[in-house]
């Protein structure tokens, strides 16, 4: 991980993401779940994207990538690398600089063994030597390649989505919520496989709610509420009662953790959101 001097690769500004949709007939609606949003990450660089589910987080991660609905409206600006990232850019980038790896491993056919699914998009003569050095790279086997997803682990599929996601080349990782509901060493596997990317010079934005996790490898962590960035702090701010932290949202949501205070008052606000 690198300090935050290091240079820009990724910075969105001022973004805001509405939904045009039609009631009763013809009478058309927007709706706005992103407004000011804004985030800033450097080359080597892990920032984490905390908030609670339909926070906006995703959404976040779909207007970088370019991967938003028809009916989206979305305004503000993006760049990267010091240049504007347009819907043009998003596209010829996507994969080969810019990787996505998904929230859900329901993103893999189930019909298909998943070393074929790692050979997608490369040539027919370096596919099978690649998805090799993947799964090398991973912590899978070989013979793991001929067995279909359902016949993995949670956190063997993880590690597949990673071999389907991130390829050489890539700079920016965007990894949306990587680590729910899985055992202690697979999530220590797939945090240190996101620290590899950053040390290796790439960017790594992380769209979590688990905030423990994300403050043991970010650099920075910016707090998303409601579809607009709250605070951005340095993940050493995140300690003994938050005094580090700007804004009484940032503290009431670490002080709500188990491991410190447990802010009832807090959680109660967010009932419903999905924190954990």
């Amino acid at each position: 991980m690198s300090d935050t001097t290091s240079r820009a690769l990724l910075e969105v500004e001022n973004l805001s993401i509405g939904f045009s949709q039609y009631v009763r007939g013809t009478h058309k609606r927007l709706v706005q779940p992103i407004s000011n949003l804004h985030i800033k990450i450097g080359e080597g660089e892990i920032v984490a994207v905390v908030g609670a589910s339909g926070s906006g987080k995703s959404l976040l991660a779909h207007a970088v990538l370019g991967i938003l609905p028809g009916n989206a409206i979305c305004e503000g600006h993006i760049s990267y690398r010091g240049e504007s990232l347009t819907e043009e850019r998003k596209a010829k980038l996507r994969v080969r600089e810019i990787s996505f790896i998904p929230q859900s491993v329901n993103y893999l056919d189930p019909l298909m063994r998943v070393g074929k699914q790692v050979q997608i998009g490369l040539g027919k003569s370096e596919a099978l030597r690649v998805q090799q050095t993947l799964f090398q790279r991973y912590g899978l086997k070989s013979s793991d390649g001929k067995l279909l997803p359902h016949e993995l682990s949670g956190g063997m599929l993880r590690r597949v989505l990673f071999a389907t996601s991130v390829r050489e080349g890539v700079r920016l990782v965007i990894a949306d919520e990587p680590t729910p509901g899985i055992h202690p060493e697979a999530l220590a596997e797939i945090l240190k496989q996101l620290v590899q990317f950053a040390e290796e010079g790439a960017g790594v934005m992380l769209i979590t709610h688990d905030l423990m996790s994300a403050i043991q490898i970010a650099d920075r962590v910016a707090i998303i509420k409601d579809g607009a960035t709250v605070e951005i702090s340095e993940s050493a701010a995140f300690e003994s009662k938050g005094e580090g932290l700007k804004t009484e949202y940032a503290k009431s949501l670490w002080r709500a953790l188990p491991q410190n205070d447990f802010d009832l008052e807090f959680l109660g606000k967010v009932v419903g959101t999905q924190w954990l």
